[in-house]
């Protein structure tokens, strides 16, 4: 019955279930995302740069 009580691999199996969770955030992030890293997307990584630097400056 040693088996039973034996918590050896518990700390192995959370840490891959929290890499799990980053790597499902991340995927998601990526798929929302997604416009930002395509090469036909309408964004201008300029304007937007500007456009955050005069809404924080007000």
């Amino acid at each position: 019955m040693n088996f039973l009580k034996d918590e050896a691999g518990q700390g192995a199996a959370e840490y891959i279930l929290l890499f799990g969770g980053v790597i499902v955030i991340a995927i998601a992030a990526l798929v929302i995302y997604r416009s930002y890293f395509g090469k036909t997307a309408p964004v201008n990584s300029t304007n937007d740069i500007k456009n955050v630097r005069t809404s924080a400056n007000r």
